[in-house]
This record gives C-alpha cells, sequence and structure tokens, in this order.
C-alpha cells in the first residue's frame, strides 16, 4: 500500500510538471494579482502555470494588516471577488472588508478550477532570454535555494512571464542584471517603489500594470517597484483590478503574434517564399 501511494504521488506530479514545461504563460508569483491573472487567461483557453516561492500560495493576503486577518478593498472590485466567490462586507460608504483567509483561498481555489496549474516551493532563479526577449524561467526546489545547495535547475519555457513577486519584482531584476534587458520606463531600469500613500497607490498598481519588454509584463506591487508607483498597504482592490488587466493585455498580445505567425505560414506566404 506504502508503495503505491509512493508511486501514484511520484507518477502525478511528473505528469503535472511535464506538461507544463512549455506554457503559454508562466506567472511567478501566486499573491492576488498573479492569481487572478492566471484563471483569468486560463479561462480564456491558454496554458498557464504559476510558481510560487513559498510552500503556501496567496502572497501578502494572509496576514491581513498587521496579523488583523481582515483587508479592506473598494466597492469596484465586487465583480472580481464574486467571480471567486468571495464575501465582502460594507464598512462605510466606500470601502469593503474581506476577511483575509477566504481572500487568498479563495483565489488559490478560483484559479486552480479556472484551469491554472499551482507549483509551490519552487523559486524562480534565473530567466532565459532569447533576443532581448524573455521567454523561459529556470527553477529549483526553494528548499535547494535557501541551503545553498549545489543543485543545477531546470527550465520552463513561456511564451509570456509575468513578474507577480511583489514589492522586490525578482523576475525583473534578473532580466535587466542577468538578461541585460532594458525596461519601457524612463531610465531603462527600475523607477523603484515609493512609500505609502493608499489611494494614489491603488490607482497607480492599476497604471503601472503592463508589458514592461518583450515577454515580460508586471502586476501588483511589481509593477509599482518597476514603474515607481506608491505603495497602498492592506487594502487589496488595486491589486485584484491590476491581475485582470494584465490578464487582457497578455491574452491580446498572445492572440496577435499567433494571428501573425498563422500569416506567416499560410500557403500563399510559404509560396511566395
Amino acid at each position: 500500500m506504502e508503495t503505491h501511494i509512493t508511486r501514484a504521488i511520484i507518477d502525478a506530479y511528473l505528469r503535472k510538471l511535464s506538461d507544463h514545461l512549455s506554457v503559454d504563460v508562466a506567472v511567478v508569483g501566486a499573491g492576488p494579482s498573479g492569481l487572478v491573472a492566471a484563471g483569468a487567461l486560463a479561462r480564456q483557453g491558454f496554458r498557464v502555470a504559476v510558481f510560487e516561492r513559498q510552500l503556501a500560495p496567496g502572497g501578502g493576503v494572509w496576514g491581513g494588516g498587521m496579523l488583523f486577518n481582515e483587508v479592506a478593498v473598494e466597492s469596484d472590485v465586487v465583480p472580481i471577488l464574486e467571480a471567486f466567490g468571495i464575501r465582502a462586507k460594507p464598512s462605510g460608504s466606500e470601502l469593503l472588508t474581506v476577511d483575509s483567509v477566504e481572500l487568498a483561498s479563495g483565489l488559490i481555489f478560483g484559479a486552480i478550477q479556472s484551469g491554472a496549474t499551482v507549483f509551490n516551493a519552487i523559486t524562480v532563479d534565473d530567466v532565459v532570454v532569447r533576443e532581448d526577449r524573455v521567454c523561459g524561467l529556470v527553477v529549483n526546489w526553494s528548499p535547494v535555494i535557501r541551503l545553498q545547495m549545489h543543485v543545477d535547475p531546470v527550465c520552463v519555457s513561456a511564451r509570456a512571464v509575468l513578474d507577480a513577486t511583489g514589492h522586490q519584482s525578482e523576475v525583473v531584476r534578473l532580466a535587466t542584471t542577468k538578461g541585460r534587458i532594458q525596461l519601457a520606463t524612463e531610465s531603462g531600469g527600475l523607477a523603484g517603489e515609493r512609500s505609502m500613500w493608499a489611494k494614489r497607490g491603488e490607482a497607480d498598481t492599476v497604471r503601472c500594470t503592463g508589458r514592461v519588454a518583450p515577454g515580460l509584463y508586471v502586476s501588483g506591487m511589481a509593477a509599482c517597484q518597476v514603474f515607481g508607483g506608491f505603495r497602498m498597504g492592506p487594502v487589496f482592490g488595486g491589486m485584484l483590478q491590476s491581475g485582470r488587466k494584465v490578464a487582457s493585455l497578455i491574452a491580446a498580445d498572445l492572440r496577435a503574434e499567433g494571428e501573425s505567425q498563422s500569416t506567416q505560414d499560410s500557403p500563399r506566404n510559404s509560396a511566395a517564399m
């Protein structure tokens, strides 16, 4: 019995990993913006893999504000919450509160049920760059990285990579330092996140969301780090809207690339060549 249990786990995991060595979208970071984006893209038929460093996905949602496990949102994100089956309670004229455990677990469950696959305890150690385009990730087990064991990583190819790693924007940093990628910012590098200003931070999180280099996108607090937005603290509406916005941008870009490739591969063009 014990051997059968072990074989079942190993076989199922290896199938899952093998099926996601080449994906349409690789999302790095299973926080709120990454999970919303992953769910939205998966519902549109894209193959999506989410790589989360921690054992528990959910990002900074779980602890709420200073371990009071409630977070605030503004009323305009209620449709996004409802799509994931997450409840919100009114709090004054502008804000609602959401149980942070319900928010985190609801986003995780919703993204997976939509068709995205979440790989936890995996750290992105590097990026794959070809002709100034980010086209994949180099990954390893998080315990291997933390213990500084000399174990080589493996690679995952992706048509689009989303940095949803939060305040550190770790994938973008790798792309600029090791991949020598120039970013679509005024300086060509990271502008750096600004101090807390909740109202501005909510808007900046959405405004800064988008494509930062060929094949590379940013959402959530990673977007604020890249483009110099304000941070907003334990109010998460902007994070959810950021995930929805970046999913729309990625989907449009991938479809446009697919149509362009189909045109290039058409019989007429092939004959012309």
